[in-house]
């Protein structure tokens, strides 16, 4: 269920609390922790993920998975120069997928078994549906619920 947010302030909070949260959840999977990831909420949302690993057909560059609400999580490569990271793939057709997909999804790009798109997808839609994926990765409210339930006992 999705509630409607007084002003830009309230929006952007819930979309800092979702992203970092579900980027949190997504690194855990990846074995690497938050202090690897980056999230901006200006528009267009985007996060960043180093992770601890090399591609078998990179093997000489670092590896981050890239997330923006428009194309969705893909898997870059570092460049020597400092320029942009080049994607080598798209993890596919969702947006918010399970963090477990993820893994899953990288796994399979090691070993050359992906089915991974190499045009970006346009996944992006109203901000709405965005939001109400990213809800139930938000801190903020397990901490809020779990108080709640402590003191029922």
């Amino acid at each position: 269920m999705t509630h409607p947010l007084g002003d830009d302030s309230d929006r952007e909070y819930a979309f800092l609390c979702g992203l970092s949260g579900y980027v949190a959840a997504v690194s855990a999977a990846m074995g690497v922790g938050e202090e690897s990831c980056t999230t901006d909420v200006d528009p267009p949302l985007s996060a960043y993920i180093a992770l601890e690993m090399r591609l078998p057909q990179h093997s000489d560059r670092d590896v981050a998975l890239l997330w923006d609400e428009r194309h969705g999580w893909s898997v870059a490569i570092e460049t020597n120069s400092g320029e942009d990271l080049l994607v080598v793939a798209y993890a596919g057709a969702e947006l918010v997928p399970e963090p477990a997909r993820l893994s899953r999804f990288l796994a399979e790009l090691i070993r050359g078994d992906a089915r991974a798109l190499t045009a970006a997808p346009e996944l992006g839609g109203p901000e709405e549906r965005l939001l109400t994926s990213l809800q139930r990765y938000r801190r903020d409210l397990w901490t809020a619920g779990a108080g709640r339930l402590d003191r029922r006992g």
